[in-house]
């Protein structure tokens, strides 16, 4: 699937069914990728949604040349959670789903939220680097969490090749995200 050619039809023409593509696509991965970093599956659901809308009402300032799809859907998640936390510290409450004791300083929790989705954000970037044989297993077993035998029937890979891909997968993250920092 092109995710940037349905960005392009959706900001050109407000094509509906393309939105609706990257909305059942990105709507609940995104939430995934929430609650791992620590929302609780409320909030996730809810920035989720916000972040589709900014999707629907930014796509005409989508730059292809400049980030893949991913990685641009991912940013505006990452930016719409920092909102969450900053409204929630300036009101002086975090969300317990941040797993920050009630005495810790608020400033330094959001920078942690921080910090956990602009990481998840250069993961999400580099895993759009991958071939895509490679994404597919790393998506399917880390973001699906998907067991390796599954993902083998789902493709119709020997099992042994799956895991070959992974390892390759992740040895090419790894040379990723080191050239990044």
């Amino acid at each position: 699937m092109d995710w940037a050619e349905l960005i392009g039809r959706v900001a050109i023409s407000g094509d509906r069914e393309a939105f609706k593509a990257l909305f059942a696509h990105f709507a609940p991965r995104i939430k995934g990728f929430l609650i791992k970093t620590g929302c609780n599956a409320d909030e996730a659901e809810e920035i989720a949604q916000s972040t589709m809308v900014a999707v629907w009402t930014k796509a005409g300032q989508f730059d292809p040349s400049t980030a893949g799809a991913a990685a641009w859907i991912f940013t505006i998640a990452r930016n719409q959670r920092i909102d969450v936390a900053r409204k929630a510290s300036r009101e002086g409450r975090l969300s317990q789903a941040v797993g920050v004791d009630d005495e810790a300083d608020p400033t330094l929790a959001a920078d942690q939220i921080v910090s956990r989705v602009e990481d998840a954000t250069r993961v999400a970037a580099a895993i759009e680097r991958l071939s895509v044989e490679q994404s597919t297993v790393i998506r399917l077993s880390f973001i699906e969490e998907r067991p390796h035998s599954e993902i083998a029937a789902v493709l119709g890979l020997p099992l042994g090749t799956v895991k070959s891909r992974i390892r390759l997968a992740m040895n090419r993250l790894r040379d990723l995200l080191d050239d990044a920092t």
